[in-house]
């Protein structure tokens, strides 16, 4: 007498179905899309010079870099970045444009470079022995803040 081998069969449940996802789909499911948020992030940043990484942070440190960039930044660089406070004038070289192309586009590396260590044979000292390294981020954060896009004055092209 031949005997037919036993085999294990599996009863659909509830957790099987599509509108119930297991735990593991569901963190799979959170790595990927994290990880998709990071990767596009690595996409748009070079693309803006920098400024989307700062638009995906919380806004936590906007008051605080306001406060700190018109305590210790405003009498050189002006209300607004462009390097025009009632000190400028007095300077050689005048204070750097935050809010130009060029600072723009420079990462946010670059710009906490020279918040914390000034930049020679200038007026520009620097904050490393006087702020926190949590409010020269602040006040590249307000930095970052202060520059407006804004659409070209000129006409737009003829439509074809």
């Amino acid at each position: 007498m031949r005997q037919t081998p036993i085999t294990a069969v599996h009863e659909p449940s509830a957790a099987d179905s599509p509108t119930h996802p297991s735990r593991a789909q569901v963190q799979s499911a959170s790595r990927f899309l994290r990880a998709g948020a990071y990767c596009l992030l690595l996409i748009i940043v070079p693309i803006c010079g920098g400024t989307a990484a700062l638009l995906a942070q919380p806004t936590d440190g906007l008051p605080r870099g306001q406060t700190l960039y018109r305590e210790h930044c405003m009498n050189c660089h002006g209300t607004t970045g462009k390097g025009d406070g009632p000190k400028a004038p007095f300077l050689s070289p005048r204070p750097g444009n935050l809010i130009s192309a060029a600072t723009s586009a420079k990462t946010d590396t670059e710009l906490l470079r020279t918040i914390a260590h000034g930049k020679p044979r200038t007026a520009m000292p620097g904050w490393k022995d006087t702020l926190l390294d949590e409010d020269q981020q602040a006040v590249l954060q307000y930095i970052r803040s202060l520059i407006q896009f804004s659409r070209s004055p000129a006409a737009p092209p003829p439509a074809p």
